[in-house]
This record gives C-alpha cells, structure tokens and sequence, in this order.
C-alpha cells in the first residue's frame, strides 16, 4: 500500500470554490425573500413554506446518496448536482405563481443533496490526516457563499428582478466544469487515498472501541445538537432582515448588509472549527461552540442595533464553529462511513433549517419576529447533551495526524 500523501490543496480549494458557487446561488432563494413576498404577496407562513419545500429535498436525499457513494463511489455525481441547483434557479426566476416556486425550491434543494455528500468524502479524500482542517477548507466555501448571495441579490435581483436570477445562475455552470476535473482525480487517485488512509488509521479507530449501543447513542446526541445549532440560524437566514426592518426601521439593502456580516462571521467561525478540532480535540470545540452561545442568544432581542449586530457576529461565529467538528467525530465514530455521515449530517442540517423555518413563520404570523427571537434564545442550551459525548481522545486529530506522518516516514 502506498505511503498517505499530504494534503492536496489544489483538490480541496477546488472543492471549497465550488462549495461557494454552489450555496451562493442557493441562499439566492433566501435573500429574495422580501421581493418574492411583495411580488407574489406571500405569508410569513407561506415563506416558511418555501424553505420547508427547499430544505426537505436536500436534507432527505442527502444520507441516501451518501449510503450509496460510500458503496458504489460515483466520482462524476459532482458536476450533475450543479445542473440541479441550475435548473432549480432558472425555474423560480420564471415562475407565475406559488406552486411553482415550490417546485423551483424542490429542485434547488436537489443540488445540495448530491453536492454536499460526495464533496465531504472528497475533502476526506484530500485530507492527507488532517480531516478537521480539510472539512473546514471544504464548509467555510459554503459560508463564504451564503454570505455572498444577499450581495448578489442586491445586485441581481434589486436591479434586474427576480427574472434576473435565470442569466446569473448560469455562474452553475463554471462549477460544473471544476467538477468534472475533481471527478477524474477522484476517478484516478481519490479512491487510493481514502484506502490508503483507512489502512494507515486501522489502529486508531475510536467508533471501533463503543458499543453498537454506545455509538448509536452518540450519534442521536450530535443529531440533536445539529437541530439546535441549523433551527435557531434558520431565524437568522430567513427571518433576520425582517427583525431588523421591524424593529429598526432600516431598509432592505441595510438589512442585506448586516446579513451579510452575520454570514461572513459564520463562515470565519466554520473556518477555525475543523483546526481546532485537530488541535484540542472534537468534544472539547463541540461543547463550546454550542453552549457557549447561550449568553449572547439569550441577550439579542433586548438590545439596541449596534448590539444586534456585534452580538450577532459573536453568536454567527461561535456557532458556526462547531459543525466541521461534529463531521469529523460523526466519521470518527463509524470508521468506512464517510459519506454517509456527511450525507446524515448535512441532511439534517437542511432538514432541521427547514421545519424551524416553516414553525417560526407560524409564530411569527401569530405573534411578532420579535417574539420568534425571544424564544428561539434557548435554543443553544441543547449544547449540555455534549457531556453525553464519550471521549474519543483528549486531542484525537493530534493522534491520529502523527500516525499518518509515522506512515509516510516509514514509507
């Protein structure tokens, strides 16, 4: 077997370029939401309605196509998924009517259900023994994307209209071909390394030292501190412009901005998550990043702008931080399972975004945005089901790295 070779930077920042392409154009969907209600007259409900719609599809999908990848790999799945998110884009931009934004979210959901698995077992793939920091490289595209797609909203659709999104999508299509070429190194190379990888770790295998029990148990526990983590940023994703229009009277493009920021923290918070999970150990950045949070959740509605926003980036940061973690002892857990995981995961994540869109809508017609943000500050405290977590080690990604490099020395 061959010697595990360090990380492939050009695979990974391919991945993460297409990653930002990839959700740019999704969270297109969720920074048009003001237009789409003025022009289609929509309900708070019915805004919820079309996340649920979104999300649904790519969450349910997501541990399917990661099941069957982990079986039968499909290196050219990459670029088919771009078409999804394209023809997804390019139907909403056209759409008469509600049904058929519905439909557009639908097949818009479908582009992240093939992306997200097989692009994270790529990251793994590419990792050379640093999965914290590949799967970071690899989310942080997605948050640099979301944080762009309120700009290009209020580039495109602001200017042009919503009919503007169709042309615009077509950047899918720059993806599609970066794709293609990451699907023949997967094709020629990807396979070899991941076994490779799997061969070298045989004697560090935490998820193989638990119980069938104690695994299943833990991974319900990272399951729920997902939900928690994806329902309460939904209130921001979906709703945050909104609060801020309401309650401070300031325009659409003021509240895109500081959309805008709150994503950008998020996606710096995505960033430092993975090497400090490498560093200290996943346990240690998952408990933090979570319940950490509580304070500055729980603080939110009841300070003026300025604060809104300051505590906002701190919360966006934070939490966003704990995800790459979570992925990687999700994979540490069921060793062989890469893309499942990642496809459960991710899933969820959608799925959870989702229904906590489309129940928040409903308080917020029956109630207030303010009171969603009031309740919704709780949410974080889910983040003490972490001491459920066995160790897997007190800095599992040093162990794990250092046998890797043993491996090459003695190759």
């Amino acid at each position: 077997m061959k010697a595990i070779e360090r990380p492939v930077f050009a695979v990974l920042l391919a991945i993460c370029f297409c990653h930002l392409i990839n959700d740019m154009l999704q969270s297109l969907l969720v920074a048009t939401y003001p237009t789409l209600k003025t022009e289609f007259h929509l309900s708070f409900t019915q805004i919820g309605l079309v996340t649920l719609s979104y999300q649904l599809t790519a969450s349910l999908l997501q541990p399917v196509v990661g099941l069957y990848a982990d079986k039968k790999p499909a290196p050219f799945s990459l670029p088919i998924g771009t078409l999804f998110t394209f023809s997804g884009l390019m139907v909403i931009a056209t759409a008469h009517g509600f049904r058929t934004l519905l439909g557009g979210a639908a097949v818009l959901g479908m582009g992240s259900s093939v992306f997200h698995p097989e692009s994270s077992r790529v990251a793994r793939m590419a990792s050379g023994g640093q999965p914290g920091m590949a799967q970071s490289l690899f989310q942080v595209g997605g948050n640099v994307g979301s944080a762009l797609g309120p700009v290009a909203a209020a580039v495109v659709v602001l200017r042009w209209g919503r009919h503007g999104m169709g042309p615009f999508s077509s950047v899918a299509l720059v993806s599609t071909a970066v794709l293609f070429a990451v699907g023949l190194w997967y094709r020629r190379h990807g396979l070899e390394r991941l076994a490779a990888s799997r061969g070298a770790s045989q004697g560090f295998q935490p998820g193989a030292n638990l119980s069938r029990g104690r695994v299943c148990e833990s991974i319900a526990v990272l399951l729920a501190l997902i939900f928690s983590k994806f329902v309460y940023l939904a209130g921001f994703t979906s709703y945050y412009t909104f609060y801020l229009m309401r309650r401070f009277g300031v325009s659409i493009a003021d509240a895109q901005l500081h959309l805008f920021v709150f994503l950008a923290a998020a996606a710096a918070g995505t960033l430092a998550g993975g090497p400090l999970g490498d560093r200290f150990g996943r346990k240690q950045v998952i408990w933090f990043s979570i319940l950490g949070v509580l304070p500055f959740s729980i603080t939110l509605p009841y300070v003026d702008l300025f604060w809104t926003g300051a505590l906002s980036v701190v919360i966006a940061f934070t939490l966003a931080s704990a995800f790459p973690a979570i992925v990687v002892y999700g994979q540490e857990l069921i060793p062989g399972r890469v893309g499942l995981v990642a496809g459960l995961f991710f899933g969820l994540s959608f799925g959870a975004a989702g229904i906590g869109a489309a129940l928040m809508g409903k308080l917020a017609d029956a109630t207030s945005v303010d009171e969603v943000y009031r309740l919704c500050a709780f949410l974080p405290a889910l983040g003490l089901l972490a001491a459920l977590l066995p160790d897997l080690g007190p800095r599992a990604g040093v162990a794990e790295r250092a046998r890797l490099d043993a491996r090459r020395t003695q190759a």
